[in-house]
Parts: C-alpha cells; structure tokens; sequence
C-alpha cells in the first residue's frame, strides 16, 4: 500500500521538527501551502503535536518524527554509501 498524498504531507511536516530539543518547536502561518496547513491540522488531532498550527511534539509524536527522519535518511544517497 502507497503512501497517501496525505501521508506524505504529514511525514514532510515532522521532518521539520528539531528533535534535539523539545522546548523547539514550529508555528505554520496562515501564508503555509494549504498541503501543509491540513497536515498540521490532522497531526494535531492525531495527538503528535500539541497546537493545531503546529507547536511542540508530544510523546507520541517525538517517536513519529525520529522514524520519519531516520527513514528519510535511510532513503537517501549518501546512506548506501555509509553502509
């Protein structure tokens, strides 16, 4: 089963996220693509982050970014080449 448009939208919000530190987080302005101002709104009411326009990673959601960006990283060129 393919990634929804959707999906990817929502994964591409939480690569944004700087999971070094939780007290970072992001506010999408109304100026954000409406792509992206629907994957915040279904994020949050997902419960992975904690403000309807963006805002802090909850728990749940701090472990949703680091898969999101660990396979983001696993899908690049240069991680083949560190294998």
């Amino acid at each position: 089963m393919p990634y929804s448009p959707e999906q990817i939208h929502e994964l591409d919000v939480l690569i944004r996220y700087k999971l070094d530190s939780t007290y970072q987080g992001i506010k999408v302005h109304k100026t954000a693509s409406p792509e992206t101002i629907e994957a915040v709104k279904r994020l949050y009411q997902k419960g992975l982050i904690t403000q309807i326009d963006g805002g802090y990673l909850t728990e749940l959601g701090i472990k949703a970014a680091e898969h999101a960006q660990t396979l983001l990283l696993m899908l690049g060129p240069a991680y083949e080449k560190a294998s």
